[in-house]
């Protein structure tokens, strides 16, 4: 079910209550990353200002062994795939060291660390973990990097706060870690302001990339972008290189990589570049075989956003569409965990036709916008959690919705 949303008379009631109002003590958590390309590996350090403020952190160390030599002030223990610390009092460091490639079965790197360079994501750096912390605690996080020498910058999805240092700050954890891609090294970045969010495009020197091709596309459809998606994070972060790294686009909180050799827009008048920045803005996380949801998404606004902004005229709109119908021509169903091209291409034809419908029966008041943005707010999305948004934008079943696609 859609969350409710949280009304000004219920919170006016909330702190008129004796005893809701409560003091919150501010505990430093910083994390210090050096980078050793000569071992493929970084050294990362966890300091806690205050050690009492944390009961334990209960690391998913994963099962491929990229985690070891772990030394911690307090108890470490591990057992399998998880990884428990419990810090001792007073100032308190856990530090480790983390494999940094990672070589798909193609052969091609989706993380990678040459003599010049680094890019990966930070969610490896720092392992997803449960935070038990004391009650009234919070933990404001920082990330620092030491460079190799001769490395000039690095850049993260996060805003920075001095040479190298960047402040990590996500309202939907309560375990702030320093999450998306990141990039070090000898590198070429060109910058921008978009509306409330800083944008920075940044690629290793020598790989080929079109940094300024990259921002003018970006900026081309920024208004339409936020039109839909209505968020201003403080930074984003779109990095980019050439072989051997894994030829695809693939999103993460505030930041995106695309293969140097990559098209902005295909031929067949869909953009990988702004299909991943749907994926940054919306956040959409799907469950229950619904996968459609997300790709179809990310897919319909990837051509909807350009036809928006001028870029796609209506004859060659009509050209994606018909290309689209007979790419998905045998598909029978939408329903998956994965979505393949074929099943997102039938469920951009079937976006375009909801659209429709939603635009007609509302008299133009409503359009499949109002189903995204509605869909956005939600922690994970179903089928039926869209069925549902669109009877109620619409007061009664929609009739595109009513498919054995969707069974």
């Amino acid at each position: 079910m859609p969350s409710r949303p949280f009304s000004l008379l219920s919170l006016a009631c909330l702190l008129a209550l004796p005893g809701t109002a409560m003091a919150v003590e501010r505990v430093d958590l910083d994390y210090h990353v050096r980078l050793i390309p000569q071992d493929d590996q970084a050294e990362v350090t966890l300091t806690l200002e205050d050690g009492d403020a944390v009961r334990s952190l209960d690391f998913n160390l994963g099962d491929e062994g990229d985690y070891s030599d772990f030394q911690a002030d307090g108890d470490w223990s591990q057992t399998g795939s998880r990884g428990i610390w419990k810090p001792a009092d007073g100032k308190a460091q856990l530090s480790y060291r983390v494999k940094i490639g990672n070589q798909r079965d193609s052969g091609r790197y989706d993380a990678r660390m040459t003599d010049t360079w680094a890019l990966f994501r930070g969610d490896d750096l720092v392992p997803a973990a449960r935070l038990d912390q004391k009650d009234e605690v919070r933990l404001v996080s920082r990330l620092t990097f030491d460079l190799p020498e001769g490395w000039r910058s690095v850049e993260t999805g996060w805003p920075r706060i001095g040479k190298n240092r960047f402040r990590i700050d996500n309202a939907e954890r309560l375990f702030d870690r320093p999450t998306g891609w990141m990039l070090a090294g000898k590198l070429g970045s060109r910058r921008d302001k978009l509306g409330e969010t800083d944008v920075t495009v940044s690629a290793p020197v020598g790989q080929g990339v079109h940094r300024m091709d990259i921002m003018t596309l970006v900026t081309f459809v920024w208004p339409e972008l936020q039109n839909v998606f209505p968020r201003d994070p403080d930074k984003l972060l779109i990095v980019s290189a050439g072989e051997p790294m894994w030829r695809g686009g693939l999103s993460g909180p505030n930041s995106l990589y695309m293969h140097a050799d990559r098209p902005l827009v295909s031929e067949n008048g869909t953009s990988s570049l702004v299909h991943e920045l749907v994926h940054v803005f919306s956040r959409i996380r799907d469950t229950d075989r619904s996968d459609w949801i997300t790709e179809g998404l990310a897919e319909y606004y990837a051509i909807e956003l350009l036809r928006r902004a001028g870029g796609l005229s209506e004859s060659r709109y009509q050209k994606v569409r018909e290309e689209l119908a007979e790419w998905s021509r045998d598909v029978d169903s939408l329903r998956t965990t994965r979505s393949s091209g074929e099943v997102t291409a039938r469920a951009v034809l079937l976006l375009q036709e909801l659209d429709k419908e939603i635009r007609k029966e509302s008299k133009g008041r409503h359009s499949l916008d109002d189903v995204a943005r509605g869909l956005m707010r939600l922690d994970e999305v179903s089928t039926d959690d869209l069925v549902e948004i669109t009877e109620a934008l619409l007061g009664e079943p929609s009739d595109v919705l009513d498919t054995r696609l969707l069974r």
